[in-house]
């Protein structure tokens, strides 16, 4: 037994116009979504660890975050818990030039690639995962990896473009 349905030209033109207004609005987020990962112009979203960053001084660093396990004229190693340390890497003028964040499973704020990149990151068959991005307008590039296993070692670093 076929069924026909009588549905009036008006609700048609409603579902049509909804349906297509929903079809343009994705196309669309995604066109802009990829112009700006291809490009990699906008800034980055993750851009400061603790306050710290790119072009700051070792002073102003060492009084943002205390005491630093080892510090010398090149980097300033940072130990915050047993799940959580950074490297602070300093160039000839003694300004930040690099921050690299290591963050053990079980670490307080522990950050996903979403979160330092806006979208998600397949990881690869063994479960890592790893992603750079340059933002030539920022003046910098940022990774995210993930190592595979169990109790997985983040990293996440932002680094000047020379």
């Amino acid at each position: 037994m076929i069924r026909v349905f009588r549905i009036s030209t008006s609700t048609t033109l409603v579902v049509l116009t909804a349906l297509l207004f929903q079809a343009s609005l994705t196309i669309s987020t995604a066109q802009t979504q990829k112009a700006r990962a291809a490009s990699g112009d906008d800034a980055p979203l993750f851009h400061e660890y603790r306050s710290v960053q790119i072009g700051m001084t070792a002073e102003e660093v060492r009084k943002k975050l205390n005491n630093a396990s080892d510090k010398s004229d090149e980097q300033d190693f940072f130990i915050f818990s047993d799940n959580e340390s950074a490297q602070v890497f300093y160039d000839k003028s003694k300004k930040v030039f690099a921050i690299s964040v290591n963050f053990l499973n079980g670490a307080r704020d522990l950050p996903t690639a979403k979160v330092i990149f806006g979208s998600d990151i397949p990881p690869k068959p063994d479960g890592s995962i790893y992603k750079m991005v340059r933002y030539p307008k920022a003046g910098c590039w940022v990774s995210f990896s993930r190592t595979a296993g169990d109790s997985p070692l983040t990293t996440v670093t932002v680094q000047k473009i020379e």
